[in-house]
């Protein structure tokens, strides 16, 4: 598919209905769009190359807007193969074709490429530009938004943002769909871990005059960005979009599915407009934490399974902790015939979590509902209603807590900018984002780490800490997560 994006830029991507899984795991119904972007000026640059399954159309598709031009730089932004797949047939067709790339570009190259050692390359800095003739190009880089080679591209003339995988969502360009639902969806699946790395990107997108974002994935966004832009920055602040209370729930009998939907009613009888809730052992799991991240306030309602929590809550809690969930309001619902403890796991497995507010009037049921638990699910509704709380107060940070949190030392890593705080890691202690251990001293953590040159010189200003929680605690999902999956009770 060929699209005027301007008179001299042009979309060459296809879209892909086959595809059931995107990353083998989120479900797509309505497809991906696999984008890919071409200029035409005294210089032509192509922007990416497309999924391996598609290479044969975008191949197609260059040929019908160069004719027998051939480009003069192929920029390859982000190395995921939905993206570089198809560099290996682009340099067999047009074999003079300088790639353009940083330096992990190239490392990632000779790894899934090794054919193509004699292949021209042009290796750029951050903040460095190309100049096309009448274009201009300006390379951010957007290092682990979401791989650590990641760099957008911004072209002055036409005041264009070729993004990468940021801006980018479900479903194919020939869909018609609301934007921010499968927007959220990918997001917090797959860029949510990074959001000090995607407001450092952000930070430095304000000083750039955008009239319109071309994303790896989705529709060209060229009206209101100032709508697109704050939803990411909310996303990646961890703040919430939405006010409403989201219910995720397990029940093995319907008795705890039944405590569910009494809250559910009583909230929406309390006047709580926005209600949504999520069987999490038949739901599309990434749809429920999308949810839980959209709200301000979460009740998660399980049985006491071999002493702990049913497997799927378990699951869905460690979904969100690896994604580093934080700021917002949660309740608990836990069933239990004769020892409830799912309750005490859940609160166990948030403790690392930055900023929760835990409810006060939470709900123990002993098999089924009676008059005792019923009337804890109305006090839970209650707290749970805007007019019996103030969240923005509950969530606050108290002043003495953030000072105090300013003095702490640490160690900032040299490719991602995560923090660890304390006076020396453990010796096998690498940074839960590039498993690598390349570390910097750093002084004081005041929020902006200015002791590492590197950092700065990456990130433009300075890059902000990634919150309290241990590196221990976080490290812990990210690299056992499967292992104490298969080894969980239940």
């Amino acid at each position: 598919m060929v699209e005027k994006v301007t008179e001299s830029i042009f979309y060459v991507g296809a879209n892909d209905h086959d595809l059931d899984l995107f990353e083998g795991q989120y479900i797509i119904p309505n497809g991906m769009a696999y984008n890919s972007y071409v200029i035409v000026d005294d210089k032509i640059v192509v922007f990416d190359t497309i999924d391996k399954s598609k290479t044969g159309e975008w191949l197609d598709n260059l040929a019908e807007v160069l004719g027998e031009r051939t480009p003069d730089y192929l920029v390859v932004q982000h190395m995921e193969p939905d993206h570089s797949a198809s560099i290996n047939a682009f340099a067999e067709k047009y074999p003079k074709t300088a790639i353009v790339g940083n330096k992990k570009t190239f490392t990632m190259i000779e790894q899934f490429f090794p054919e193509l050692e004699s292949v021209e390359k042009v290796e750029v800095k951050d903040g460095e530009t190309l100049d096309l003739g009448s274009h201009k190009l300006t390379f951010v880089f957007a290092p682990m938004v979401h791989w650590p080679e990641v760099m957008m591209t911004y072209e002055s003339t036409e005041k264009i943002l070729f993004s990468a995988d940021a801006f980018g969502k479900f479903g194919a360009r020939d869909t018609d769909e609301d934007w921010a639902c499968e927007a959220r969806r990918y997001y917090f699946g797959i860029v949510g871990k990074y959001g000090t790395q995607v407001q450092a990107v952000l930070k430095k997108a304000k000083d750039l005059y955008i009239e319109k974002i071309c994303p790896l994935h989705g529709p060209i966004l060229e009206e209101d960005l100032g709508y697109y832009i704050d939803l990411y920055d909310k996303w990646s602040g961890y703040r919430p979009e939405t006010e409403g209370v989201c219910i995720c729930y397990t029940s093995v009998y319907g008795n705890t599915k039944k405590a569910a939907e009494l809250l559910r009613d009583e909230l929406a009888e309390n006047c709580v407009e926005t209600i949504e809730m999520s069987d999490l052992a038949r739901c599309d799991m990434a749809e429920a934490v999308e949810d839980a991240f959209r709200y301000d306030r979460l009740v998660l309602a399980t049985t006491t399974y071999n002493g702990g929590m049913f497997p799927f809550m378990q699951q869905f809690i460690d979904e969100l902790t690896e994604r580093n969930f934080q700021n917002r309001y949660v309740g608990f619902i836990e069933n239990g015939s004769w020892g409830p403890a799912a309750m005490r796991a859940m609160k166990k497995e948030l403790e690392g979590a930055k900023n929760i507010k835990i409810a006060e009037n939470n709900v123990t049921i002993k098999s089924k509902l009676n008059d005792a638990s019923r009337g804890q699910i109305e006090a839970l509704a209650k707290e749970l209603t805007p007019g019996h709380m103030d969240l923005a107060a509950e969530l606050a940070e108290p002043a003495e807590k953030k000072t105090e949190e300013g003095k702490k030392k640490g160690f900032v890593c040299n490719i991602c900018g995560y923090v660890y705080e304390g006076k020396q890691p453990p010796e096998d202690f690498r940074c839960a984002n590039t498993r690598l251990r390349i570390f910097r001293r750093c002084k004081t953590l005041r929020g902006r780490c200015y002791a590492a040159n590197r950092l700065s010189f990456i990130f433009g200003q300075g890059i902000r800490t990634h919150g309290r929680r241990s590196p221990f605690h976080r490290s812990k999902y990210v690299s056992v997560f499967h292992q104490k999956s298969a080894g969980r009770q239940g």
